[in-house]
């Protein structure tokens, strides 16, 4: 279905979260969003609730009804966990998604927010090695949570280097800002933690070699990327989408392509946290995002899209021989890719 503007479509959107609680404001202003579209909203509850999730154009799953999926992953994967979010990707797949847009509870689409196409024009920034991408669309003392505190100070040196012209490619990842509260890291919210508007700039794609972390808040995933969805199990719930970032980067890398990340298209009223404890949750990727990178930059991945899920397993393989994930995090790995195929044979059959 092709709207208005020409750079918004949808084709088979399902959008994915996960809740604890009956449908927030935010939630609702999404699927009124997303009906239009004839998209479908697939809501992930937990052991916590919500009991119930009445809302029309929504498709709810209780830890029960989870628990009763043909995938196994859902019996596998920890309870009480944001990981509960891939058995909401897995029935998005299952059901002919062909974009997967992934936010949480607490995230309503502003004006600009629109179905996306995975072939964007977008600004290549020049830099490679770590690039703060807020920066490329404001100047305020801020960065993304997950880039290295090591990082802070000299990305805040200029403006990232952008090349002259757009470029239309496929990104079958691009990332969307949040206003208001936006994804930082403990360490800002405890030390500036003020609102934030991103300027309108235009799209920047990071290439090969640039990297920067990106989150579950405001995500759009295309196929040859659904493999990489896979959100890690055994790590700190403030790490699981930020490492899942860096292994995801890396092989898109193998695909000939790059992240895209674009101005805010959500405002986030954020739900409680207890700061402290996110800090104590981020130290491990304080301590470990800069090795992380090292680790998989070394990696010799085949390029192709039917290597994407062997790469996905190479890059956990390796993580896990540093020291950073449990061998129990390569049956889970495992258990996804088997679900996958599972998924995919459902989708096949409808």
């Amino acid at each position: 279905m092709v709207l208005a503007s020409g750079s918004c479509m949808s084709t088979k959107l399902v959008a994915v979260i996960t809740t604890i609680q009956a449908p927030t404001p935010a939630v609702r202003q999404l699927v009124e969003r997303l009906v239009p579209l004839e998209a479908l909203l697939i809501a992930i509850g937990d052991r916590k609730g919500p009991a119930a999730f009445a809302l029309d154009g929504t498709e709810f799953f209780d830890l029960a009804r989870q628990l009763a999926s043909p995938f196994d992953l859902a019996r596998r994967g920890p309870v009480g966990h944001y990981t509960r979010k891939n058995v909401g990707y897995l029935e998005a797949i299952a059901r002919g998604a062909q974009c997967i847009y992934e936010t949480d509870d607490d995230n309503a689409p502003l004006p600009v927010w629109c179905a996306r196409d995975a072939a964007v024009p977008a600004y290549d920034v020049e830099a490679r090695g770590w690039v703060n991408a807020y920066r490329c669309f404001t100047s305020e003392r801020i960065w993304p949570r997950g880039l290295p505190l090591g990082e802070i100070v000299p990305s805040m040196a200029g403006p990232v280097t952008l090349a002259a012209q757009p470029v239309i490619s496929r990104a079958a990842i691009q990332q969307g800002l949040a206003n208001g509260s936006p994804d930082v890291d403990a360490v800002w919210r405890l030390t500036i933690d003020a609102p934030i508007v991103f300027d309108d700039a235009p799209s920047v794609r990071l290439p090969p070699g640039a990297w920067c972390p990106f989150n579950s808040q405001s995500t759009w995933w295309w196929p040859e990327a659904f493999p990489l969805l896979y959100l890690p199990s055994f790590c700190s719930f403030r790490m699981t989408d930020i490492w899942r970032s860096f292994v995801a980067q890396r092989c898109v890398w193998a695909l000939g392509q790059g992240v895209v990340f674009h101005t805010a298209e959500v405002v986030q009223d954020r739900n409680e946290h207890d700061l402290m404890r996110d800090f104590n949750d981020e130290i491990p990727g304080y301590q470990g995002n800069q090795r992380i990178r090292q680790v998989l930059e070394t990696l010799d991945l085949p390029a192709g899209g039917e290597n994407v899920g062997a790469n996905l397993q190479h890059c956990y393989r390796a993580l896990v021989a540093a020291g950073f994930f449990s061998n129990e995090e390569l049956q889970l790995v495992d258990t996804w890719l088997a679900d996958l195929d599972r998924a995919h044979r459902r989708e096949a059959s409808v």
